[in-house]
């Protein structure tokens, strides 16, 4: 798959809630990831510790209230989009979290994965 491909099916899967199928169908087996700096996991390598960091984070969520994913922009080896999200992390209150998601592809695969906004306070 080319990396336009890639991207617009990584963009499917997610608006449809589909993200472990993503992370299963589109990241190579030692892909990256990469949070913001004090977040619980600023960084993860390998694909087991992509799917854990998506299930820890599933483990927060008290309520998901909506998500939006914006169109990938492509360029060369790289993508990127923005995602949105209203939601309630357990003892939070609601929040609207944006981030710009920027992707990098490589023999077919997402090698990695760099998230930017900025995280809640989690006091």
């Amino acid at each position: 798959m080319t990396t336009k491909e890639i991207a617009q099916k990584y963009v499917e899967l997610n608006r449809t809630g589909q993200h472990m199928q993503a992370l299963e169908d589109l990241f190579a087996k030692d892909a990256v990831s990469i949070e913001p700096k004090g977040t619980p996991t600023e960084h993860a390598e390998g694909l087991d510790a992509l799917k854990k960091k998506n299930e820890e984070f599933a483990t927060m969520v008290e309520e998901m209230h909506g998500m939006e994913v914006s169109d990938p922009i492509v360029a060369d080896n790289f993508f990127s989009c923005t995602m949105k999200m209203d939601v309630t992390l357990k003892g939070m209150p609601r929040n609207h979290m944006e981030e710009v998601c920027l992707y990098h592809v490589k023999d077919g695969k997402i090698t990695s994965e760099q998230f930017f906004y900025t995280p809640p306070s989690m006091n």
